[in-house]
């Protein structure tokens, strides 16, 4: 397996560095075609070429709105394989892009030809300077490794982008990348001293100041129009529209590489850069100010620019979700201003002098880096935030970074929201105030004619208007295909005609991304959504935040990459998207590798054997349906449902693999066990080793595990000899959900235990299907003879959903509904221990049962067990331990239900520590699959294993999920508790006078 230690670079949203394509070139590739190209330039390449369904599906898209389907990918080693690539394509007139991690907004990150992937080998720091402050780069190396490795030495890289954790920082030197602390530190050209660049035909240039690696043509080119260009280019900070040919001017330096910057992979493939370092500071104070609207924020950045601040940035409430305004200051738009120093006391003085001179409605000074974070997270979600209006319709790039002068921004965000109402059209602009850029996706219509023929006419009036304020098309993301057609309203023709000669300068073939820049593919063709189905596609899932539709589900990933990261802490805290791909570092066992095999899945054009797809199944062989791409994801993709549907699909009326049919109908065996009272035999049975092995391989489990015993005892059967409690307290009903019934019981008795004590009464759910009852004690034994009774069991159907057999799901929650109607007369809550029962119980269930509105209200009805406790027993106070806690939150806790009430309830029981992120890696019946062990003991060393190795004595080690308990058990040899045993086992040391250590970590 590949880990991320080899892997590590990935894109980013304003960093691509080259790109391909003409619109509707697919590329010659010869006489002998695409499998002849391959085998050519396996010959002579050392690094990965990929000319597979899956290669290629991956890089069709960027995060922009545009799509194209290359011949195939190659990933490097070295620069050699980048020149014995070009020689090959030259050769054969087939084009090539080279990518970062594919996330650029414009569409330059996509081809018809060869594809470069710089992220799998070129992601390295050469060397690092600490006195010059420079560093020597590969074009794959993710910004954030680059910062990891300056920090020590109190340095920075400038520019960073929202997408710092994944864009590269070739991609950052293609389209000269900025990011929020360029009105301190400038853009990527700003950082850029010299380059290494092989061109189309071959030459290796060292590309600097002084016309050093000027290709032959380029310094008469220039001399021969100085007039031109010291008169051509508007003057603002933001200005990325176009080639940077006046820093080739001798007043300039005659800079090469900064002209290279932002040329989009046009020019030449970069294959290591020499950048500049800045100095951190050494504290940082955050100001947030808040303004009536965004207008008088914008007014009000441009004044602020004297403070010498470290950021300007500004948005508005309309694309800051409810829950995270409580952090946020009044107003109806902030300003993000962030200051530094030589101590706290100084970036502090700096943030109190910002809020004096800020003019607005209230201020908030933020110190503490976590606070700091958690704000920052918003920011740079906002890329996919604003993927969606407030009514949940979707919105689109396109024009996602224009600047202008930032003393004109106010007057400008006046206009486009003028312009914006004549088209009918929506957006929420937000952004880099203080450089005058702003970023908004808008609610175009690119599904029909009539919206794409708008789309074009907003664009046309919008660059006019752009241009009226002395702006610039691009600020940020670069001209793409998105921009790039109406250059000459910003430049003029005679200026777009010296691109053109500047172009044919360096790449007189138009090898390199043809259709970008110069000679451009129009804005309104090569639309992804062109090639997706116009009819809702039959589904089983409700999908009700998509309109029931599975593509509008699919369409949600943009390719911001945030699952594209090496660690699953996020500006806000522990997160768990995308543990698989941290596991592989493959693009493919991301989330967005996932959605782009989805998307081409319905295109029917790449991926051509629909819910079929032997690619896309085993891309998504590796999901752990962790559910965390559900919350972390900024626009909400859930590929654990989507996998779902797919293995639905794809094994329909077909036989399935051994383990859907072991663990899938987990419960279904483990009643039967019940029934028997085969319990203590199967235990017996599974420690004989060749029994064990042959029960494994019949089974699809992998011959790593061991196979969990059995209870003796059921919890429902401890539940029913158990002397019955008063009658007294507010009635509660708790699940026994399959894992807590056969598997884990003292869970259950531990709950009973601590929502008696809160003065809580406790119910199971019937038994009996019984029309009219009310619920009682939940044994309901009276009505045994009732011919109306029908005996069940609820039952969450989680085993069943993440298989994909789904209407055996139906079956099974219908089944449960009929039982629970009793119930849902009640005003009860139903207490759900197991935090993957209660998220299927949340989400799976009203959104496969979306037609029966009983589904919604169990889904509403359905409580953690410190839910149940905050809310039903307030006035309870749990017995107080005083003692520290490790452990890992379950990824389902995280993803759907959220974790705010087990932390108070943690905290108020003395239960000190935060618990890791990331996921345990056993998810439920993933672990378990033959072929996932290596994968899910990589997910497990990444946070929970270390965490509890270095546990301090005494500490209690925390799992609520009995998938976690079971992998801490598997791999740690440590036992895990869930917090309703904890609190039972200070209940009991309480009532008897004593108070143990009950170290948790053995046995």
């Amino acid at each position: 397996m590949t880990h991320l230690a080899d892997t590590e670079g990935n894109a980013g949203d304003e960093g691509d560095e080259g790109n391909a394509g003409d619109e509707g070139d697919e590329g010659n590739a010869g006489d002998d075609g695409s499998d002849g190209l391959e085998r050519a330039l396996r010959l002579v390449v050392r690094g990965d070429v990929g000319f597979g369904v899956t290669d290629r599906a991956l890089v069709t898209m960027d995060a922009s709105n545009y799509r194209r389907v290359p011949l195939g990918v190659v990933a490097p080693r070295d620069g050699d394989d980048v020149a014995a690539v070009l020689e090959v394509c030259r050769g054969r007139g087939v084009p090539v892009v080279a990518r970062g991690g594919g996330t650029s907004i414009a569409g330059q990150a996509t081809g018809t030809g060869v594809v470069l992937d710089f992220t799998r080998y070129m992601n390295r720091v050469v060397s690092l300077d600490p006195v010059a402050r420079t560093a020597v780069v590969q074009p794959g190396l993710v910004l954030d490794r680059l910062q990891e490795a300056a920090a020590p030495y109190g340095l920075r890289f400038g520019p960073d982008p929202s997408t710092h954790s994944r864009c590269t920082l070739g991609g950052m030197i293609g389209n000269n990348s900025c990011g929020s602390h360029s009105v301190a530190w400038g853009t990527t050209a700003d950082s850029v001293r010299e380059l290494d660049v092989v061109t189309a035909r071959g030459r290796r240039l060292r590309v600097g100041q002084g016309w050093a690696g000027a290709p032959d043509g380029l310094r008469e080119l220039v001399e021969g129009e100085l007039a031109r260009l010291r008169t051509g280019f508007p003057e603002l900070p933001r200005r990325i529209s176009g080639y940077a040919l006046d820093a080739l001017l001798p007043e300039n330096g005659a800079d090469v590489a900064r002209s290279f910057c932002g040329s989009e992979g046009t020019l030449g493939v970069v294959t290591e850069a020499v950048v500049r370092l800045v100095e951190a500071p050494r504290a940082r104070a955050l100001a947030v100010l808040g303004y009536p609207d965004e207008g008088a924020a914008a007014e009000a950045a441009a004044g602020l620019l004297r403070y010498g601040p470290l950021t300007v940035e500004g948005m508005a409430a309309d694309l800051v979700p409810a829950r995270d305004r409580e952090g946020l200051p009044r107003g109806g738009a902030w300003l993000f201003v962030e200051t530094g120093g030589e101590s706290a006391g100084e970036a502090h003085a700096r943030a109190e002098t910002i809020v004096r001179a800020a003019d607005g409605l209230d201020a908030r000074i933020v110190r503490d880096l976590a606070g700091q974070r958690a704000l920052w997270r918003i920011r740079e979600d906002a890329s996919g935030t604003a993927t969606r209006m407030p009514d949940g319709s979707e919105a689109w790039p396109g024009w996602e970074d224009c600047a202008v002068p930032p003393a004109r921004l106010g007057a400008y965000l006046r206009d486009f929201r003028g312009l914006l109402a004549q088209h009918g059209l929506r957006g929420t602009p937000y952004g880099h105030f203080g450089d005058g850029c702003i970023h908004v996706r808008i609610d175009f219509d690119l599904l029909t004619e009539t919206g794409v023929a708008r789309f074009r006419r907003f664009s046309e009036e919008l660059a006019e208007l752009v241009v009226a304020h002395g702006g610039s098309l691009s600020g940020e993301h670069g001209d793409g295909q998105a921009r790039a057609e109406l250059l000459p309203r910003m430049y003029g023709s005679d200026m777009v005609a010296l691109f053109e000669r500047a172009k044919g300068v360096w790449d007189p073939d138009d090898l390199l991304n043809p259709g970008m820049l110069v000679r451009p593919a129009p804005l309104d063709g090569n639309l992804r959504f062109a090639v997706l189905p116009r009819e809702p596609v039959d589904v089983a899932f409700g999908y009700p935040s998509d309109g029931g539709d599975f593509s509008a589900a699919v369409r949600r990933c943009v390719g911001v990459a945030k699952c594209r990261t090496t660690t699953p802490v996020d500006g806000a805290g522990a997160g768990v998207m995308c543990p698989s791909f941290r596991a592989t570092g493959r693009e493919e066992h991301s989330t967005r590798g996932r959605a782009r095999l989805l998307h081409e899945m319905l295109a029917g054009e790449l991926v051509t054997d629909g819910w079929r797809s032997p690619e896309v199944r085993d891309a998504l062989d590796l999901c752990l349906s962790c559910k965390g791409c559900r919350s972390d994801c900024p626009v909400e993709v859930d590929m654990a449902t989507y996998k779902a549907e797919f293995l639905h699909h794809h094994y329909a009326g077909r036989r399935r693999p051994a383990a859907h049919y072991s663990m899938g109908w987990l419960p279904v065996w483990l009643r039967w066990a019940s029934r028997v009272r085969a319990a203590p035999l199967l235990n017996a049975l599974a420690s004989v080793g060749l029994l064990a092995g042959a029960a494994r391989r019949l089974g699809g489990i992998a011959p790593e595990r061991a196979i969990p015993r059995l209870a003796t005892e059921t919890f429902s059967a401890w539940w029913r000899r158990r002397k019955p409690m008063g009658d007294g307290g507010e009635l509660v009903v708790l699940w026994p959900d399959t894992f807590t019934e056969h598997l884990s019981p003292s869970v259950g008795r531990a709950a009973v235990r601590v929502l008696e004590a809160a003065g809580l009464r406790v119910a199971l759910p019937p038994t009996l299907r019984m029309r009219g009852r009310p619920v009682g004690d939940g044994r309901s034994r009276s009505a045994a003879a009732l011919p109306t009774a029908r005996r069940g069991r609820v039952c969450c159907g989680l085993t069943y959903v993440s298989t994909g057999q789904l209407d055996h799901a139906r079956v099974v929650l219908r089944r449960t509904l009929d039982l629970m109607e009793p119930v849902l007369e009640t005003g009860a809550p139903v207490v759900v221990l197991e935090p993957s029962c209660a998220a299927a119980l949340r989400t799976d269930l009203p959104e496969l049962l979306h037609d029966d509105p009983r589904a919604a209200r169990l889904a509403a009805r359905v409580l953690t067990f410190a839910e149940t406790l905050e809310r039903h027993a307030p006035g309870w106070t749990p017995p107080r331990l005083d003692r520290p806690t490790v452990g890992q939150t379950h990824c389902h806790q995280h993803a759907v239900l959220g974790d705010e009430a087990e932390r108070r309830l943690r905290e108020a029981a003395g239960l000190g520590g935060a618990l890791s992120g990331g996921c345990c890696g056993l998810a439920g019946n993933f672990g378990f699959e033959k072929g996932h062990f290596e994968v899910s003991t990589a997910c497990a060393e990444e946070q929970l294993l270390p965490a509890v190795r270095d546990a301090p004595e005494g500490a209690v080690i925390l799992a609520d999920g009995f998938s976690c308990r079971t992998q801490l058990e598997q791999l740690a040899g440590v036992r895990g508790r869930h917090l309703a045993e904890v609190l039972a086992e200070g209940l009991d040391e309480a009532a008897e006078g004593t108070h143990g250590t009950g170290d948790a970590r053995g046995g």
